[in-house]
């Protein structure tokens, strides 16, 4: 696979990731968050499961002494995974898809500073005014009174510690485990075990529900868990990473497009200028990766 080819597959995983934003959504009509998301999971880990099935017989590399053991690790991204995927499904329950998908995206500019404190890494300066700026943004999104700020809205901002976590984390633990798609199948699996005994402890599920929202289920479980994360690990083996991080941060302008054609989201002007900003800052942030890249060529 050329670059300029890798490059249009994480394009089109963009597309797809913003486009789930709006089945999300749609599956919140007739079933609770828990429920949806280990199901969509449940999916997503069955589409990597031949994978990962492939990988078995490759060794390991070996594992530093002192480290977490293997399970930790797993067990660790699954729950992540977990904690970022149900707080964003509990904010789509009363925010928009737009607002959701540009407050997702604030994971971008926080996971050079978490990478600072979990690992020393120095972040390039430009992540320091990058995350204000989303600060900023943020507060324009929600039409410059962030007291009034939905609860949804909220609840998504919380998802972002999660994810941003996640991120930093991924890498790390799949160069630990040296099996990417097995790393990738028992994380989702983890999430899926983890949301459905939340669902069976606090919600209420019922086939009929399970039906109304089966085709949601189906295409944020096989399309944008399974496929989507499978086609980004394929495409980053032939691209840099920051061209993967500057195409992949295109999903929130996705999610726009797709949340004003399908439900009808309409923002106010300071809404547009908000997620102008956001989508600045997170450009921004990978500036100095990306030119890195070109210099290096």
């Amino acid at each position: 696979m050329k670059r300029w080819q890798a490059d249009g597959l994480l394009l089109a995983v963009a597309a797809i990731w913003g486009l789930a934003f709006v089945p999300q959504a749609w599956g919140m009509d007739s079933m609770q968050p828990m429920g949806f998301t280990g199901l969509r999971f449940a999916l997503g880990a069955l589409v990597v499961a031949p994978l990962a099935w492939r990988e078995r017989g490759r060794p390991a590399p070996p594992q530093p002494a002192g480290g977490p053991p293997r399970w930790l690790l797993l067990l660790g991204l699954g729950t992540l995974i977990f904690l970022g995927a149900a707080l964003q499904q509990i904010g789509l329950l009363t925010t928009s898809v737009t607002n959701a998908s540009f407050l997702t995206a604030l994971y971008v500019p926080a996971v050079p500073l978490l990478a600072r404190a979990l690992f020393g890494h120095r972040p390039h300066w430009v992540a320091w005014p990058a995350a204000l700026g989303c600060v900023v943004g943020t507060w324009l999104l929600t039409g410059g009174q962030a007291v009034h700020m939905v609860v949804g809205d909220w609840w998504v901002i919380a998802s972002v510690l999660p994810w941003a976590l996640h991120v930093v984390l991924v890498g790390w633990a799949a160069g630990r485990l040296g099996a990417p798609y097995t790393v990738a199948c028992v994380q989702f699996a983890v999430c899926s075990g983890l949301s459905l005994v939340a669902a069976a402890a606090l919600e209420s599920m019922s086939w009929d529900g399970i039906r109304a929202a089966a085709g949601a289920i189906a295409y944020t479980g096989l399309v944008s868990v399974g496929i989507g994360y499978t086609a980004q690990v394929v495409a980053q083996r032939h691209t840099h990473a920051a061209d993967a991080a500057l195409v992949l941060s295109s999903e929130a302008v996705f999610a726009a497009i797709f949340g004003a054609l399908l439900v009808g989201d309409r923002l106010s002007p300071s809404g547009w200028a908000g997620c102008a900003v956001i989508l600045g800052c997170i450009l921004l942030a990978q500036l100095p990766l990306l030119a890195a890249a070109v210099f290096k060529r």
